[in-house]
């Protein structure tokens, strides 16, 4: 099991960074709020998690343990593999993650693509007491970050080789075109790559 990699990043693409460890690149997948905190050329540690199947080995990588944690966790109920499991953590952070289900918030959770009303309430119900200490606001509710989306494609974009102002012109251009709910962050970031490689 490898449980960490520290090494320099040698390249990062959309949904995941190469990390240059004692001269041998790692293919890590990576959620875009992992990929923000990443530039080429930099030493980076991400917490990891091998996932291994008859045809592949696939290294998943985190920004800290908490969030590798609860990747393992989510992958323990039914019906979750590591793609479903990182998507959840692409759109929520590890504290939210807990909260909705603590607090059987399904509609928090049906915003992660892939994860319906049932699958939510499956979560829930497998999850729930094993979530851990959640620690709950003054509210008592699970709430949502939603206006955090900005910054995390904007570092994503700068970490992928652009412009801090081609970046913010992305994001503008982006937040522009959303009419009611907020997608998840990997749907936007690959809205706002798909205008810039127009750019290119």
């Amino acid at each position: 099991m490898i449980a960490s990699v520290r090494g320099v990043v040698a390249g990062l693409s959309p949904d995941g960074a190469v990390i240059e460890v004692g001269g041998v690149g790692l293919a890590v997948q990576c959620a875009p709020g992992t990929l923000a905190g990443l530039r080429v050329g930099s030493p980076a540690r991400l917490a990891t998690s091998l996932v291994v199947r008859e045809d592949s080995l696939t290294l998943y990588g985190f920004a800290d343990d908490e969030e590798k944690q609860l990747f393992e966790l989510l992958q323990t109920a039914s019906g979750v593999g590591p793609r479903l499991a990182q998507a959840v953590l692409a759109v929520h952070s590890p504290d939210t993650v807990r909260k909705a289900i603590a607090n059987a918030d399904t509609g928090a959770l049906t915003r992660v693509p892939g994860i319906g009303k049932k699958g939510a309430e499956r979560l829930v119900l497998e999850l729930r007491d094993r979530i851990g200490p959640v620690a709950i606001g003054p509210d008592g509710a699970a709430g949502v970050t939603a206006g955090a989306w900005p910054d995390q494609v904007r570092q994503a974009l700068v970490g992928l080789g652009w412009t801090a102002a081609q970046a913010d012109q992305a994001v503008a251009v982006v937040a522009e075109g959303i009419e009611g709910e907020t997608p998840p962050v990997p749907v936007l970031l690959k809205q706002a790559i798909r205008l810039l490689g127009k750019t290119r």
